[in-house]
């Protein structure tokens, strides 16, 4: 397996091979031209998204600056929202559903390292999934933990470390975040 084919299927890879950082650079390429971007040229913003990101709904709103590590293991449902400065290291799959919101400052990290200090020493990393069901809201300045998966309908209070997955209809806040209560749907 190349490097990219090991990272994208979750697997300890090196990042500094030469074709990974050729597509991050390229990713950079296009998001400093998106973060620069007129506010009211949304046909160029829209095309960068469409270049940048592996697939994308209808609707989809993001508010520069946002952040990235390749765009296209970033997959979005249709009436996205994120807001200012959002980040996402996206080495592997990270899934949107349908109408979620994402507040400022949020970032998903389904990047990590391995514990073992020598291995991690030799600059091995490795990513495990992330996925947001539809209708969630995220609040501002939560962070995403690898691997995390939040159900449909559930909110993340802002600033709430997500170590663990969010069940359907539910409100989590927190360090680490914890169910504060379960949300009824009418």
């Amino acid at each position: 397996m190349t490097e990219k084919e090991k990272m994208i299927a979750g697997q300890l890879y090196q990042a500094g091979d030469p074709v990974l950082e050729a597509e991050r650079l390229h990713a950079r390429k296009l998001l400093k031209e998106f973060n620069d971007s007129d506010p009211e040229n949304k046909d160029k913003r829209q095309k960068l998204l469409e270049n940048l990101l592996g697939e994308i709904g209808e609707g989809l709103w993001i508010e520069p600056p946002f952040f990235c590590d390749y765009g296209y293991n970033i997959k979005v449902g249709n009436q996205v929202f994120f807001n200012f400065n959002c980040v996402i290291l996206d080495v592997v799959p990270v899934v949107f559903g349908d109408r979620v919101l994402v507040g400022p400052n949020v970032q998903f990290y389904p990047a990590t390292h391995p514990l073992d200090a020598k291995t991690r020493g030799e600059l091995w990393e490795y990513g495990t999934e992330i996925h947001v069901g539809s209708d969630v809201w995220i609040g501002g300045g939560s962070i995403i933990c690898p691997g995390v998966k939040i159900g449909d309908r559930a909110v993340v209070a802002a600033g709430a470390v997500v170590t663990k997955d969010v069940a359907a209809d539910t409100l989590v806040g927190g360090n680490p975040a914890r169910i504060i209560k379960e949300l009824k749907q009418e």
